[in-house]
């Protein structure tokens, strides 16, 4: 969704959700089952910041960067809740809130962050979740942060979220993160005292059972009963304002809002626009009446659809059905599984004979190959809920399982052409692919049916237009320690290598190209600036397209090394057609944060760029594009 970079469209994705969860809770309520996951209220979004590429997790997220994320953030919650009388359902944003990783060792870990990083990157998303979508609902994170676990941190949740946001919903742990109080971080001796820790922090509501323990806690004096009070008072407004009570605008929702055509076409478009196309040396989109070979584990797989945290839906569409679908009767698809996602040849060889040999017929035998590779959810995923036991659902690394990097060499080194399509919620090192595929694209996990979507793509129904929400580095030799929570070297903002593929990057069928970029408007008071850019395209395809403004501060000691994100547009343009698109950067862009946390104006020079990505030279290295660019003072 993050590489949709689609605010719009996140909302709607929002709204669908949540009116699918108003007609499930309406029949259920109707059948008088009132069970857990068929309330109102939603756990989403993870609005952490994907720091690191091993993070099992951060396919959940937005991406690296604090401002898409903030942006993304915003509009699924806007969507969530709605704009009614009441609150169509109660979002939370979570996890609050330096957390991203490792999973392994996240009830006992400590997140240490400095006050500039956390001001910098870690909080802004959550303060925009607050203070501009009034989210309902705050979720802590399992681990510490500097020292105190989020659950029960006197001053993330009273200092900042409430008395400095102004946040006024209701606070909720993560599932048996309280208990870790006393079993794993050591800061609490018992049950009791853990529950006392987290309710006077300001924590409303235990997912888990240590708030069983309140009582006991209350007669030995370790909390008040208007502290009990009050946090009971925050979870019954929240019900309330769900219309659970006096009944709401949206008790007629009825159960056909389930999996409605809008609603798949909502799924649809977002498939579509977040498939991202990293490389072409001009074979895509394909011409039909060829004989195609699909070729590898994640080809035919469901589970490849889907990621982890997922419904069930009554038809999927993997990438084999969608190109079969494609192309009828005019040419022929051949299939070959390849290898499995993850077991080598050795063990592959005993179990289910050797995949390989096969896939190398199946090539010699096309005309051109789409070679799936890539991830699950048994590979990547929450600690506890994949099979990826030696990391607790992290990755090690950046590379594809030995078994698909055995499959990839065996298929590249047929000599025929050579899709490859990527299937994972993170980067992966893809160098072989870049240097001898002659198209890479990223399709993530594109749901349910997305197996359509990139048919489309892959035949040119639809121009790919997805971009990069985070990094792809080379390798995690250039990355700090996991365990180091310091932005130094992580992400585009902070990075001092060259990527493999930077963030905001992706290619189209079209060519779309920023001639200029004018100040039309700016504020003095609130330093809100607004731009006016000129973008054309170039070639003969209509295509979708995001156009990217990035700000470099020229003059402050505290400014990040390289340059940040600070407004984007997502447009369409027909063939030839040249627009001017009017955006506004808001007045923190030219601001810088300090080492004490504070964001300060101590820069009066900045430069502001405009293009359909970085102003990197990797980027300009794999698009031959500079965009444009306007040094404003105030």
């Amino acid at each position: 969704m993050a590489a949709t970079f689609d605010t719009a469209l996140v909302r709607k994705a929002g709204d669908a959700a949540a009116t699918e969860g108003r007609a499930k809770y309406n029949a259920y309520s109707r059948e008088g089952d009132r069970d857990i996951y068929k309330g109102l209220t939603f756990w989403s979004p993870n609005v952490n910041i994907f720091r690191d590429p091993r993070w099992g997790r951060g396919h959940e997220t937005y991406g690296e960067d604090p401002f898409l994320t903030g942006r993304l953030g915003v509009a699924y919650i806007q969507g969530l809740q709605g704009d009614g009388e009441t609150l169509k359902s109660a979002a939370c944003a979570k996890h609050f809130a330096v957390h991203s990783g490792p999973e392994a060792l996240r009830h006992e870990f400590d997140a240490r962050a400095t006050k500039k990083d956390m001001a910098e990157t870690y909080l802004p998303a959550f303060k925009a979740c607050v203070q501009e979508a009034d989210v309902e609902a705050v979720m802590g994170a399992y681990n510490r942060t500097n020292g105190q676990p989020c659950c029960g941190h006197r001053e993330l949740i009273q200092e900042v979220l409430r008395k400095e946001w102004g946040f006024e919903g209701y606070y909720v742990s993560d599932c048996w993160a309280i208990r870790d109080f006393h079993e794993h971080h050591m800061v609490t001796r018992t049950a009791e005292e853990s529950a006392a820790m987290a309710l006077k922090a300001g924590c409303d509501i235990n997912c888990g059972v240590t708030y069983l323990h309140l009582l006991r806690a209350l007669q030995e004096g370790l909390v008040t009963e208007e502290e009990i009070t009050a946090a009971a008072e925050r979870a019954f407004t929240t019900r309330y304002m769900l219309g659970l009570f006096d009944g709401s605008e949206y008790d007629a929702i009825p159960y056909e809002k389930v999996e409605c055509e809008e609603h798949l076409k909502i799924a649809e478009q977002l498939a579509a626009e977040s498939v991202v196309l990293l490389k072409n040396d001009g074979i895509l989109p394909l011409k039909a009446g060829k004989t195609i070979g699909v070729i590898g584990p994640n080809a035919d797989s469901r589970a490849a659809l889907i990621g982890n945290y997922h419904g069930t839906s009554s038809r999927y569409i993997t990438i084999l059905e969608g190109i079969q679908d494609k192309v009828g009767h005019n040419g022929r698809v051949l299939y070959s599984e390849g290898a499995h996602l993850f077991k080598d040849r050795v063990e592959s060889l005993a179990k289910q004979g050797d995949r390989i040999s096969e896939a190398v017929i199946v090539a010699r035998h096309s005309d051109v190959v789409i070679l799936c590779v890539g991830l699950d959810e048994t590979l990547e995923g929450e600690e506890g809920d994949t099979g990826n036991s030696y990391a607790s659902g992290d990755k090690a690394d950046l590379q594809l399982p030995q078994s698909q990097r055995d499959l990839m060499e065996a298929v590249l080194s047929v000599g025929k052409p050579v899709v490859v399509c990527l299937m994972a919620g993170s980067a992966i090192d893809l160098s072989a692919a870049q240097d001898r595929a002659d198209a890479v694209l990223q399709l993530w996990y594109p749901g349910a049916r997305g197996g359509r979507a990139v048919a489309d793509i892959l035949f040119g129904d639809c121009s790919p237009s997805g971009k990069l929400p985070v990094t792809f580095y080379r390798s995690v030799e250039e990355l700090p320690p996991f365990e180091d929570y310091s932005m130094e070297g992580r992400t585009y903002r902070y990075m001092r290598g060259e990527p493999l593929y930077p963030f905001g990057y992706g290619l189209s069928y079209g060519d779309v190209a920023v001639e200029s970029v004018r100040i039309a408007a700016k504020r003095e008071d609130t330093r809100e600036v607004t731009l006016e850019v000129r973008a054309v395209n170039r070639g003969g395809t209509a295509t979708g397209e995001v156009l990217q403004i990035y700000v470099k501060d020229l003059e402050s000691p505290y400014a990040v090394p390289n340059h940040s994100l600070c407004a984007f547009e997502r447009i369409f343009l027909e063939a030839g057609e040249r627009r001017d698109v009017t955006l506004t950067v808001p007045g923190d862009a030219f601001s810088a944060v300090n080492d004490e946390g504070e964001r300060v104006r101590d820069s009066r020079r900045f430069m502001l760029y405009a293009g359909t990505g970085q102003p990197d030279a990797r980027t300009y290295a794999l698009t031959g594009r500079k965009g444009a660019e306007t040094e404003i003072a105030f």
